[in-house]
């Protein structure tokens, strides 16, 4: 598949069929390079807030996911989530739990009482702290599971801007392959959309081959109209995922602010035919949040963009909900947290 073309992939409800991609759907697309600066594009969006609350207000009421197909899409779920630690008690054991977890994210016994123990399921990536970029990279060696390295002052990005570069440098050294950055707040809030361009387009060059997640803090920029002018600049400047937050802001990932960045995402790709991922995190905590995100995926952008490479959510106790949903669909009973661990 090029970065020119996408079908119009159907959703299949038998769980092999969703979680085993068509090999139209697995191809590899090229990354977004970004366009030159256009203010254009962006300096005349409005956000009509209220078509928004009744947009996301019918996402999980319009389509309904049940029994072998529910468990399907939490299947395919597992396969975005980005396992994530960043706490400031971060230790090396604790990440090297997380990477075994990672590998193994449901219980063999509920894959092989789903039918699925022949699949390979395992997590989009593991996302820690640079100090923890290289115990990843040892922990989760051979597993084809990337390391995404938090940066750029991460999580108020308030460092100066060469250090925000020698710290991208710095995690891609270590063998990060995936760079979650986070944006200026201050450009945002001011209108200064030409330097939030320039900050983007210098990040970009510093990742190399590492792909990079901007990270809007859209808790912190105020309005759904700035949500969309700073996606729309981020993909400008090159980012290959827009991301909603850093999960430290006092309000994180919204069906709101996630249906104003995926309409970016589409508005983009209608203006260049590049393909930019989305990436909501923070307070994504449910198996009935994920499969909400997942509908808005699929109904404004598309089938393809349920795979790993266009779709990941940040999480850490996700997993665990969907791995007691999981056990209720096989079992007919629902068990304690505690007996789903996520490291």
């Amino acid at each position: 598949m090029t970065a020119r073309s996408i079908p119009n992939y159907a959703v299949s409800h038998a769980a092999p069929h969703l979680l085993v991609p068509r090999p139209d759907v697995a191809d590899v697309i090229s990354r977004n390079p970004g366009v030159p600066f256009d203010p254009s594009w962006f300096d005349t969006l409005r956000v009509n807030l209220s078509a928004v609350e009744r947009r996301v207000a019918t996402l999980g009421t319009r389509r309904s996911v049940k029994k072998d197909a529910q468990a399907a899409w939490l299947l395919k779920a597992v396969t975005n989530i980005d396992l994530t630690t960043l706490n400031g008690d971060d230790t090396a054991g604790r990440v090297r739990r997380l990477c075994a977890k990672a590998r193994q994210p449901v219980r063999a016994d509920l894959l092989e009482a789903l039918g699925m123990e022949g699949h390979r399921i395992r997590t989009g990536a593991v996302c820690v702290y640079h100090r923890f970029v290289a115990t990843a990279v040892d922990a989760l060696a051979g597993s084809g599971i990337p390391v995404a390295a938090v940066s750029t002052g991460f999580p108020a990005g308030l460092i100066p801007h060469a250090f925000k570069l020698n710290e991208i440098a710095a995690s891609v050294a270590d063998g990060a392959s995936e760079i979650d950055i986070v944006v200026t707040r201050e450009h945002i809030l001011t209108g200064n959309w030409l330097a939030l361009y320039n900050e983007i387009r210098d990040f970009r060059q510093a990742c190399g081959d590492a792909h990079m997640k901007a990270i809007l803090a859209t808790g912190d920029i105020q309005t759904l109209s700035n949500v969309g002018r700073a996606a729309m600049v981020c993909m400008m400047a090159g980012a290959d995922f827009i991301k909603t937050s850093t999960g430290k802001e006092g309000v994180n990932a919204t069906l709101a602010v996630s249906l104003v960045m995926v309409r970016a995402i589409r508005d983009y790709y209608e203006r260049t035919g590049w393909l930019v991922g989305f990436k909501p995190a923070g307070g994504v905590s449910t198996a009935k949040d994920v499969l909400n995100y997942q509908i808005l995926m699929k109904e404004e952008l598309g089938r393809r963009w349920l795979e790993p490479d266009l779709f990941r959510v940040g999480a850490s106790s996700l997993l665990a909900d969907i791995e007691r949903q999981l056990e209720h669909h096989a079992s007919g009973r629902y068990s304690a947290f505690h007996r789903h661990p996520i490291a």
